[in-house]
């Protein structure tokens, strides 16, 4: 892992590090899945018609991490900080309350079917962090552990940076919920040099007392590993951390993101992670283990592999991803 200046950065970002998949058997097993896998999906999503919000609620319940190697090496386990760092507390000054930006150019929220609703979008890293190794590295308490306060997040072979992504996809998000109606916040909007810590976003969401919260971020796997994948929190309870609240809000935000967004898109699910589901439960992600609000991270696709690559490098495509989730979280909402 690197927090360097490099104009490729490492893959890495709150610790979505999939491991490469165990054996030959494995990864035959998983190409004949998930073809069928999405079909199926295909096949719901058309017999659902234009009210469907999302993936049947009989999907398999996903658990563990994510399976694959090269991607994501963020967050350190328990104990592997740099002793020098690990008593140093939670993330810097700037406070939610200033760093989070709720107005888009052009206006308040206008009348809608989200009218009254908050909405959390979490633009993933910040382009800064790269020039700001020092201070992203600093450990923060997640409840579970300590880890990293934020990391530079991954690029294409080409030097499309993770942290730009994310931001103009959080951005077209914005627009299409305030076209709703609601009250759109963003973790950061370009306006601050790096961060802000994870523990950070999670509370701006908190404090916000926000009805959804969305993380947007795109994977660092290894080429051939294409696809979206929505992380769901696991039921934790350690230290700060209690998502007991939150666990079932949150599968349905994701299950209905999940489903508007291979619709939107006409993306397949993840064919390394989620069993062809596109939905991964973590216990080791800090904004989803200190969230107090429903919240979920979407894994728009694979910057690693050329195919997933020419998408997420495409405007148009990004709009189609920004409209799959703004749907998901107008279903979950009953917007």
């Amino acid at each position: 892992m690197s927090n360097g200046s490099s104009p490729h950065p490492v893959p890495d970002h709150d610790g979505l590090r999939p491991r490469r998949p165990r054996g030959g058997t494995l990864a035959i097993a998983a190409a004949a899945v998930v073809p069928a896998c999405f079909a199926g999906w295909l096949a719901w999503q058309a017999m659902s018609g234009p009210g469907g919000d999302g993936p049947p609620k009989t999907l398999p319940s996903p658990s563990g991490s994510p399976a694959g190697q090269d991607s994501k090496a963020s967050e350190s386990p328990a104990g592997t900080g740099d002793a020098t760092q690990a008593g140093r507390g939670s993330s810097p000054a700037p406070s939610s309350a200033s760093s989070a930006s709720a107005d888009e150019p052009g206006g308040a929220p206008g009348r809608g079917p989200l009218s009254g609703r908050t909405i959390v979008i979490d633009p993933g890293h910040n382009p800064g962090n790269f020039k700001h190794g020092a201070e992203i590295g600093e450990l923060v308490d997640i409840g579970t552990n300590r880890k990293e306060c934020d990391t530079t997040g991954t690029a294409t072979n080409a030097g499309y940076r993770e942290a730009e992504f994310t931001l103009d996809v959080a951005r077209r998000i914005r627009t299409l919920l305030k076209e709703q109606g609601a009250t759109v916040v963003l973790t950061q909007d370009g306006d601050r040099a790096w961060g802000p810590c994870i523990d950070e976003r999670a509370r701006i969401g908190n404090e916000k007392k926000a009805d959804a919260v969305v993380s947007v971020h795109a994977d660092g796997s290894a080429a051939g590993n294409r696809g979206f994948h929505v992380i769901l929190p696991a039921e934790v309870k350690s230290g700060a951390a209690d998502t007991s609240a939150i666990v079932g809000p949150s599968r349905d935000l994701g299950e209905r993101i999940a489903g508007r967004f291979v619709r939107a898109t006409g993306t397949a699910p993840s064919n390394y992670v989620g069993k062809g589901t596109g939905l991964v439960v973590r216990d080791d992600l800090g904004g989803l283990n200190l969230s107090t609000v429903p919240k979920v991270f979407v894994e728009c696709g694979n910057m690693r592999d050329a195919k997933d690559a020419a998408l997420l490098t495409d405007a148009k495509w990004r709009q189609k991803a920004a409209q799959g989730i703004a749907d998901g979280i107008a279903g979950h909402l009953g917007g």
